[in-house]
This record gives C-alpha cells, sequence and structure tokens, in this order.
C-alpha cells in the first residue's frame, strides 16, 4: 500500500480536488497546519500574442499578486530563450514575501505552465481561472499540493 499523501493530502475516496472550494481548500490547509500551498497551472491553446509579449506577461505579473493577495519582492523577470523551437518562449519569476510565482510560455504550442508556491493561503481555483481568462486559454489543468 502506498502511503504517500495525494493531491492536497488527501485520500482520493475522501474528495476530489473538483469537489471543493477555494474556501475548503484554505480550511484544510489550516487545519493540516500545511507549511505551503502549491498550484500549477497548466494552459492550452492561449491566445498567441498574449504569450509572446513580455510587457503583458508583466502585467499579468502584478495583476495576479494583486488578486491572491501577495506582496511581490523586486521587478518581475522575463526572459525569452530556448534552444528548440519546442520550448522556445518566454519564461517569468517573481519572488514573492511567502515564496515564488514562475512560469513558461511555450511558443510552438501557444501553451502555457505556471506554478505558484506560497506559504500564505490563496484561492487556487480563483487563481486558475484569472490565468486562464488573462492569456485567452481554451483550457486548463490545474493541481494542487499541500507541503507539510
Amino acid at each position: 500500500m502506498n502511503n504517500q499523501p495525494d493531491m492536497l493530502g488527501l485520500n482520493r475516496a475522501m474528495t476530489t480536488w473538483d469537489a471543493l472550494s477555494d474556501d475548503d481548500i484554505i480550511e484544510r490547509f489550516r487545519e493540516q497546519c500545511s507549511w505551503g500551498l502549491y498550484t500549477s497551472v497548466d494552459l492550452k491553446e492561449c491566445d498567441p500574442e498574449a504569450i509572446r509579449d513580455a510587457d503583458t506577461i508583466r502585467r499579468f505579473i502584478v495583476e495576479l499578486c494583486d488578486l491572491i493577495d501577495m506582496k511581490r519582492f523586486g521587478e518581475p523577470t522575463v526572459v525569452h530563450f530556448g534552444p528548440n523551437e519546442k520550448v522556445a518562449g518566454y519564461s517569468m519569476t517573481q519572488l514573492i514575501e511567502t515564496s515564488l510565482v514562475s512560469g513558461h510560455f511555450a511558443n510552438e504550442t501557444n501553451a502555457a505552465y505556471l506554478d505558484i508556491f506560497s506559504c500564505k493561503e490563496y484561492g487556487p481555483k480563483k487563481m486558475g481561472e484569472f490565468c486562464k481568462q488573462f492569456f485567452g486559454a481554451r483550457s486548463m489543468t490545474t493541481h494542487v499540493l499541500f507541503r507539510d
């Protein structure tokens, strides 16, 4: 038997991510005295212009941090690179007082891969929907994990 915690530190038989509201997630985060809340957001079929514009990505970082009430530490870093077409695109990082927001935008597939980690709780569903709308994505996959 695997004793590893599942997403959200919950047993799959008890509940699933989709069944929980942001308030439920935050409550469980607090009840379990988790050290951190991590959310990965994978966006597909994003607006090509939005993910290829450094100023738009910088604006996204500021608006996201405001939305989830995270204090930015310094300015965001947004850099375009990639050794081949499969991975070429902008990558971004933003230190926050409680950890880090990061992501990569893949030009070839118009996809975005975002990671938000903080020891301060936030609403992962609200945050994910904001990301999806901001970049005009057609679909989104989100995973939430409590870190102990």
